[in-house]
């Protein structure tokens, strides 16, 4: 993505769009990138399997909640926890989709103290609320 391009911000319903992880063909590029509760990654995803889709920040907000979404028991990195647009850390997420299936990731940066890490989310329409 260059700096360049208007940042496209979701919605929930874009996400719902997305195609589920359960059908991702086998042998596809991102069909590595394992992921149904948020994983630790070396670096952010990106090209060339990847495709920047947009964002889910609002940039009105100038500082997001912090506050999370859970039901049923969930938590931070439960992967039946609900993907909730406004709610942390999806509200500082990017949006990324797999450019031969169109599954679909979302990346959060976490900037500790003395570290930065970077972890992915692959989106599953059942639990985008």
């Amino acid at each position: 993505m260059s700096r360049t391009e208007p940042l496209v911000r979701l919605t929930a319903d874009d996400l719902r769009r997305l195609p589920p992880p359960a059908l991702t063909p086998a042998g596809c590029a991102c069909a590595a990138l394992v992921c149904p509760g948020w994983e630790s990654v070396s670096a952010p995803p990106g090209e060339p399997v990847l495709r920047h889709l947009g964002t889910l920040r609002d940039s009105a907000d100038e500082e997001p909640t912090l506050t999370e979404v859970h039901e049923g028991g969930t938590r931070y990195a439960s992967p039946t926890a609900p993907i909730a647009p406004g709610g942390f850390p999806f509200n500082r997420c990017e949006v990324w989709a797999c450019r031969a299936c169109g599954r679909g990731f979302l990346q959060y940066t976490e900037f500790g103290g003395y570290y930065v890490d970077h972890r992915l989310r692959e989106v599953d329409p059942r639990w985008v609320r």
